[in-house]
């Protein structure tokens, strides 16, 4: 009985020695840091009615109807440029571009419009910008009025989870912008 008290102890004495290890926590979520490089941009000659300036990290292609994809390979998102020609349609050209923004409206959280003038070039539009969790969080229209009608919107190739695409999605907002404020009708 006296081995089995001895033992005993020196099994408790044991384990109290093993616990007595500072307590393990697990390691908090860390949250991903996206820093992009700045933006150099340079002119796109397109060989359809218009120019502008793009971000020199994408790949721009043009397709025969002179619809335009500007890729970003690293953050695995497209901006979509399509041309139309007015053809006294300005009104049904607008409808369908205001009507492309506000079919997001439903995971949306906000919509916020401004207005870009560029009288000296005649280039007019509008700049969306799209809160939440939609499939594309920016969006825009150009035209003359009279003869060419640009629309642009971008999209991740990924769930549209607005908080972990931010800093990608901040950074092509801004060269949307560029975009808008650089281009430039041939005819």
């Amino acid at each position: 009985m006296h081995k089995s008290i001895v033992y005993f102890g020196l099994l408790f004495a044991f384990c109290l020695l093993i616990g007595c290890k500072e307590d393990v926590l697990p390691k908090p979520t860390a949250q991903l840091r996206l820093d992009y490089e700045m933006a150099n941009y340079m002119q796109f000659d397109s060989p359809c009615d218009f120019n502008f300036d793009h971000n020199t990290d994408t790949k721009v292609n043009v397709k025969d109807n002179c619809d335009v994809t500007i890729q970003y390979p690293k953050m695995k998102a497209t901006v979509y440029l399509t041309y139309r020609k007015v053809e006294n349609n300005i009104d049904a050209l607008l409808k369908d571009a205001q009507k492309l923004t506000y079919e997001h409206v439903i995971k949306a959280d906000d919509i916020v419009e401004t207005p870009f003038i560029n009288t000296k070039d005649k280039v007019y539009g509008m700049f969306y910008q799209v809160g939440g969790n939609a499939a594309t969080n920016t969006q825009f229209y150009l035209t003359d009025s009279i003869q060419h009608f640009v629309t642009g919107s971008v999209y991740f190739y990924a769930k549209p989870n607005f908080d972990s695409i931010m800093p990608a999605a901040s950074y092509i907002k801004d060269d949307m912008q560029t975009l808008m404020e650089t281009m430039r009708w041939k005819k």
